[in-house]
């Protein structure tokens, strides 16, 4: 819905403009077409041309806006935090002392997770056995999302009190009074932001927190929107022995990002990009997809998230599906082509034909991949047949900052930039998995030239990667 209170004072403009017109044209009688405007009135002539001036200020007004992306920041975790591998092994030892066989699943997935020594977990999940209160949970949402926001507000020089519209995503975190209510009292913003706190969506929250921002700024000219994305992990380390539910426990980690958006044309040249994509794939009304991450109890009451079998298999569904409403968006005319050919010739020629991937490479220059683990970017890698450079940015962020949920996107972007790969006119494809089940994109132009970051969750680390394929499997 159109703003009309703040374009109201464009009408005295447009009935000045149109009786400028009319008074033009009935000098103009007396030329070549005098015979034919003798017939037309003065009222005709002033409401055809208000009604044409209407009807192109209509369509300027209500033009989609363009949403910029003018900086973000990632929080980086203090050193204190790091759990290396052999710290891992032996608080599991201590943990599951009567339980062999979770000791030997949890080194397992350990050596095949993708992480390496310097994830971190909050300082309360280091104890033994670990305790965690509301105030161990309050104090990792302080330490995360105050440290992100500090860094963004830097970084751009923004007032908390010019911030218009803040959301905060969170899935398993969800106090009273809210985390964004706990931003709004910290940073002490205006009494009419327009704040929101989504929870319970998973990993994918962070894209879906981007759609729901440029919607709002699609609505709400000349304004600042914050986007914070995190996970709170203390209260949800599960604390039993099934082996469906352990795997949160090893691949998850501390971690949150703040980003800035905005739809003011003035700030077009300090934007680091332009959005061009949201596309949103929901496959919760599948019961399959539905039930394949869900937060239960186990046998003994212990709460924590089931992950099913078939949830690669579900994953990969639920790509397929969003690729099917991206790629005509974004993929060149021949590719489109050459998918359209090959889906006739197998579905109603019946030929034996393998499914037509589209080369992506010729839409993206970069590739963001949600790093929920090593099997998920393994997936996708091969599914969308991609180069090993091209996965580089999620392998490293799962590798040095571990599954941090939503906001693994970001210290993957945050990678790209450190590496000084990011130029002018790339564009880059963020695909986010979360439950319910999910499949999340949003495609990003570079909007101007990107030096590589000297400050930041990687700036002092950046020199060291990527590390090579034989010390990821190590670890």
């Amino acid at each position: 819905m159109l703003n009309s209170s703040k374009h109201f004072h464009n009408y005295p403009t447009l009935l000045t403009i149109t009786l400028i017109l009319a008074f033009s044209i009935q000098t103009f009688k007396q030329s070549l077409y005098d015979h034919f405007l003798d017939h037309i009135s003065l009222i005709h002539i002033l409401t055809f041309t208000f009604l044409t001036i209407s009807i192109l200020t209509f369509h300027i007004f209500t033009k989609p806006r363009t949403i910029y992306l003018i900086d973000f920041a990632c929080f980086k975790p203090p050193s204190t935090f790091r759990v290396p591998y052999a710290t891992a092994v032996e608080h599991g030892r201590i943990i599951f002392a009567s339980e062999p066989k979770s000791i030997a699943f949890l080194i397992k997935i350990l050596e095949r997770s993708g992480l390496g020594e310097e994830t971190c977990l909050p300082h309360t999940l280091h104890y033994l056995p670990p305790n965690p209160s509301m105030k161990d949970a309050r104090d990792e949402s302080q330490l995360v999302i105050f440290a992100a926001m500090d860094s963004l507000l830097q970084q751009t020089g923004i007032n908390p009190k010019d911030i218009d519209i803040l959301i905060v995503n969170c899935s398993l975190f969800s106090p009273t009074p809210s985390l964004s209510s706990l931003v709004v009292n910290r940073y002490k913003m205006r009494s009419n932001v327009k704040s929101y706190n989504l929870s319970g969506m998973g990993c994918s929250a962070g894209l879906i927190s981007i759609d729901f921002a440029k919607n709002l700024l699609q609505v709400h000219p000349d304004s600042y929107a914050v986007v914070i994305s995190t996970e709170i992990i203390t209260p949800n380390s599960y604390r039993g022995k099934e082996r469906s539910m352990l795997l949160p426990n090893i691949l998850f980690r501390v971690g949150g990002a703040a980003i800035l958006l905005t739809n003011r044309q003035s700030q077009r040249k300090h934007a680091k990009y332009k959005l061009l994509h949201v596309v949103r794939t929901h496959k919760g009304s599948e019961d399959k997809s539905y039930r394949c991450v869900t937060q239960e109890e186990d046998k003994e009451g212990h709460v924590g998230i089931a992950l099913n079998l078939d949830l690669m298999a579900i994953a990969a569904d639920s790509l397929k599906s969003n690729i099917s409403a991206i790629g005509p968006l974004v993929l060149p005319a021949k590719e489109q082509l050459l998918f359209v050919v090959n889906l006739l010739g197998r579905k109603f020629l019946k030929l034996d034909l393998k499914p037509y991937i589209p080369d992506f490479k010729k839409a993206f220059d970069h590739f963001c991949i949600h790093a929920g683990g090593r099997a998920v970017i393994d997936e996708l890698q091969k599914n969308l047949k991609l180069s090993s450079e091209d996965v580089e940015a999620s392998r490293m962020t799962l590798y040095r900052f571990g599954n941090t949920s939503s906001s693994s996107l970001w210290y993957e972007l945050g990678y790209v930039e450190a590496k000084g790969r990011m130029k002018k006119g790339d564009r880059v494809w963020q695909i986010g998995f979360g439950s319910g089940f999910k499949c999340n994109s949003a495609v990003w132009e570079c909007n101007r030239e990107i030096e590589a970051a000297k400050n930041g969750a990687w700036a002092d680390c950046i020199h060291r990667y990527p590390v090579n394929g034989t010390e990821i499997v190590k670890v």
